[in-house]
């Protein structure tokens, strides 16, 4: 294992700009940096398992006069999420630096640390204020509209950050410049 390889994981909810992050951080880190979209490792299930108890499924709510979606995992869905972190250690294990885009809302962060120990591991967290996700949420054709009222209390809970940023307060390359400068890549 080579403690010199990176993990720099993004953590925020759905539509606060992770993968932008993620693709400028790559156009100005000096080594290779590949970019892990927890939605690569969703796009692989099955269409039939889409929105099904067996992996995740969603159910539209009305909490304080809002439409949140709540999202259950089945146990399908747990193994894919568990196969995604367990695989992104593996890249690492093989000399490859990561940035992994991920929306953490069950205690992931603690299973990353174990995992991802013997590397160098940093986490990110992306903020944005719920209005500003919600707009985001609703311009974007691939997502369900009350996923990021009911993300927003819950991703960040539980979770010490190395660097948290903002962004309404900078576009996607200046987030980029901010962790690059943070954690000195």
């Amino acid at each position: 294992m080579n403690k010199a390889t990176k993990i720099i994981i993004l953590n925020g909810v759905g539509s606060v700009g992770k993968s932008s992050i993620a693709k400028a951080l790559q156009e100005i880190t000096i080594e290779p940096f590949l970019h892990v979209r927890m939605d690569a490792f969703l796009e692989m299930m099955p269409e039939a398992y889409a929105n099904h108890p067996d992996s995740f499924s969603y159910e539209t709510v009305e909490m304080d006069g809002h439409r949140n979606v709540v999202i259950k995992t089945g146990q399908f869905g747990a193994k894919v999420m568990d196969g995604m972190r367990h695989a992104i250690a593996a890249m690492a294990a093989q000399g490859n630096n990561l940035i992994v885009d991920e929306v953490m809302l069950e205690g992931e962060a603690s299973i990353y640390a174990d995992l991802l120990s013997p590397f160098e591991a940093f986490f990110v967290g992306v903020f944005a204020p719920l209005d500003v996700l919600e707009e985001r949420e609703r311009s974007r054709d691939d997502r369900i509209a009350g996923l990021a009222r009911w993300q927003f209390d819950r991703v960040h809970q539980n979770i010490t950050y190395d660097l948290e940023i903002d962004t309404t307060k900078a576009t996607p390359m200046e987030c980029a410049k901010q962790i690059h400068q943070a954690l000195m890549l």
